[in-house]
């Protein structure tokens, strides 16, 4: 089967297998010195760790999850604003991220979290606009989800979870990257909203998008 022509997608996954899988396997030390971390942005202005930190993972399971779930909705996307219109989505997805993030754990310097998540949810979310009644079906569960459901579930989800202790997902990060996937979108194509009844649907079968994990 011929796979859409979707570069920037493809870069992405494959930029975030080989940093994630030397991380993983080969030099942890290096996971600990671009993951994104509170205290290092702060202190040290190492301000580039807000995008370093979105090609790591904290587990193969965590990479896996993240990259299916790119590779489900980054193609089409990437297809309807372009390459560049799709990175646009993507990185600002991920400073958003970080931006949120920083300032919902400013009080915390050992705060840190990783993952591809921010960028993936912003991704998503563009989707979600696009095809907004678009059935979800999700791995182990039988009756599907309309996409625009899914997103604004998704977002009033991260929002109620933000700042919650104990857990491992950075729900701000989630929520910063699915505000500025909606936002960008509709920048860069304000005609969507008048046609956001318009659409042709074709279900599409995703796992779970897997959290940034907090560290």
């Amino acid at each position: 089967m011929e796979l859409p022509g979707a570069p920037a997608t493809y870069a992405l996954i494959i930029a975030n297998i080989i940093a994630s899988v030397y991380g993983l396997s080969f030099d942890r030390r290096f996971v600990g010195s671009f993951v994104f971390n509170v205290g290092a942005l702060a202190e040290h202005k190492q301000h580039y760790r807000v995008f370093t930190s979105s090609f790591l993972h904290g587990d193969y399971f965590h990479l896996l999850f993240n990259m299916m779930t790119l590779l489900v909705f980054g193609p089409e996307v990437e297809r309807l604003l372009g390459a560049d219109g799709f990175l646009v989505v993507y990185f600002g997805a991920v400073l958003a991220s970080g931006i949120i993030s920083f300032y919902a754990n400013r009080n915390d310097s050992n705060y840190s979290s990783l993952g591809a998540s921010d960028g993936v949810s912003g991704v998503i979310l563009s989707f979600c606009l696009f095809y907004p009644f678009e059935p979800l079906y999700f791995l182990f569960v039988p009756v599907p989800i309309p996409a625009i459901l899914y997103g604004v579930g998704f977002m009033v989800i991260s929002a109620s979870m933000m700042g919650a202790q104990g857990g491992r997902i950075a729900h701000e990060g989630h929520l910063g990257g699915a505000i500025a996937g909606v936002i960008l979108t509709i920048m860069m194509r304000p005609e969507i909203i008048g046609q956001i009844f318009g659409y042709s649907s074709f279900p599409i079968v995703v796992g779970l998008l897997d959290p940034i994990n907090r560290m």
